[in-house]
């Protein structure tokens, strides 16, 4: 009877300690399976949030950028109203010298037509010269338009009659204004208007809510797998 005892002792013992070693191998193995997850997505939330934060320093040193050439050129301009001018007068007045580069430390002169322009702001009767833009009146406060210097002046000189056939033929255009009238020039474009300032500050805020979305789904998913395995703890 001892030795029946003894042998049913054995065998529920080693039927325990074998459900037990099965038990231990699936937990291994569910362990193994979540280690291999963790270690898989470890590196791609690493590329994840890297690539993020490369896009938000990307679009900082792109407003940098903008905020010292199209932002400050936009602040600067004195030119914000917009009006109609009727051109009164498109004349070529004299010849102007030019210079441009033939190779290293090499500067040859040649010569554009100046063409002036005289408009009537608004109908008010109050008469102003017309410029090309904040570079043309920069450079020359007399012409309206100073092409690139070149070699040819004859190709110089038929841009600049064609842009005044041009304007005595409309002779109604669109032009930029200074409504405190410290400038009394206007403007027929400007370099920097609503829409280049617009479309410049488009893409380096597109990129940097594209990089702080990254971050943020990356830190969401993070959030999401800890709360899942604090999940299962408790269930079990």
């Amino acid at each position: 009877m001892f030795f029946v005892a003894g042998a049913k002792n054995t065998a529920g013992s080693g039927g325990g300690s074998e459900r037990r070693s099965i038990y231990q191998k699936f937990r291994e193995v569910d362990l193994l399976d979540k280690k291999k997850t963790v270690t898989a997505l470890k590196p791609g939330e690493d590329r994840a949030i890297l690539l993020g934060l490369g896009m938000i320093l990307s679009s900082v040193m792109l407003y940098f950028v903008l905020g010292i050439t199209i932002l400050r050129s936009y602040a600067e301009s004195v030119w914000t109203e917009e009006g109609v001018c009727v051109v009164l007068n498109a004349t070529v007045t004299a010849d102007v010298n030019c210079s441009y580069g033939c190779g290293s430390d090499c500067w040859r002169v040649s010569k554009y037509p100046c063409l002036q322009v005289y408009v009537s702001l608004n109908n008010t009767g109050r008469v102003s010269r017309l410029s090309h833009n904040e570079e043309t009146q920069d450079s020359s406060s007399e012409c309206f338009y100073v092409p690139r210097c070149q070699k040819d002046s004859a190709a110089m000189h038929v841009v600049i009659m064609n842009i005044s056939e041009r304007l005595k033929v409309n002779t109604q255009v669109t032009c930029y204004y200074d409504p405190s009238e410290q400038q009394e020039t206007v403007l027929l474009t400007r370099l920097y208007d609503h829409g280049v300032l617009f479309h410049s500050l488009l893409w380096p805020s597109c990129m940097l809510a594209g990089g702080a979305l990254i971050i943020m789904m990356v830190k969401l998913t993070q959030y999401l797998s800890r709360l899942c395995e604090e999940i299962n703890k408790i269930k079990r």
